[in-house]
């Protein structure tokens, strides 16, 4: 059984898998409280749902990529066997995560972004460095940056961890509190090879929608 906040059917919004139709299963809770988090509503909210329940619902939706996301998933163990059984039942599966929590018995069939948090997020102590070690080539580290420091910070951790032979970066801007321009402009003087991304929802949709 597995608490779940929604499950909506949108397009995807961030990655290398941007733009694609895309099934979003949002699971309840969190462990991490960063100041910029824009699904608080996922905190508490949902209902209890069988794996598959869940099966059932995303069956309507007739799309083959589904992104798990919260909250944080990996904080019901479930989210486990729920995407093993998503795999198996021929889904493109694609995991949302903190970084905060382990990600080494995740089905390698599932594609992982996680986040490693900058200074701004205040969150900068939970991140699990350990996971770096379970990250596969197919797999993305993102950054959400807010400031100047978050950049450096941010640029540190790549030359320091090597990320860029590990897999695909991914930098973002804290939605609001940084101008995308100023980001690029430093990932451009830099020359850094990591990916720029919007969150392309809330440029559709008012920012603050939910299910989409």
């Amino acid at each position: 059984m597995l608490k779940v906040n929604e499950i909506y059917y949108s397009i995807q919004g961030e990655s290398t898998k941007a733009g694609l139709p895309c099934i979003f299963i949002r699971l309840t809770y969190c462990n991490l409280r960063c100041k910029y988090c824009d699904t608080e509503y996922a905190f508490f909210e949902g209902k209890d749902l069988t794996i598959n329940e869940i099966l059932d619902e995303v069956k309507k939706f007739e799309c083959n990529l589904i992104e798990i996301t919260g909250g944080e998933p990996l904080v019901q163990l479930e989210s486990i066997d729920l995407m093993k059984t998503l795999c198996n039942n021929g889904y493109d599966v694609l995991l949302e995560t903190g970084g905060s929590l382990p990600i080494k018995y995740i089905d390698p069939r599932v594609k992982i972004i996680m986040d490693l948090k900058c200074p701004s997020s205040g969150m900068l102590k939970k991140n699990n460095y350990e996971n770096i070690n379970y990250i596969k080539t197919e797999d993305e580290i993102k950054f959400v940056i807010g400031s100047r420091e978050d950049y450096e910070w941010s640029r540190e951790i790549i030359n320091n961890y090597r990320l860029n032979n590990k897999c695909s970066v991914l930098f973002s801007v804290v939605f609001g509190e940084l101008e995308p321009v100023k980001l690029v402009e430093w990932i451009l003087a830099d020359k850094l090879n990591v990916r720029f991304q919007l969150q392309m929802h809330k440029i559709i949709w008012e920012p603050t929608a939910k299910g989409v």
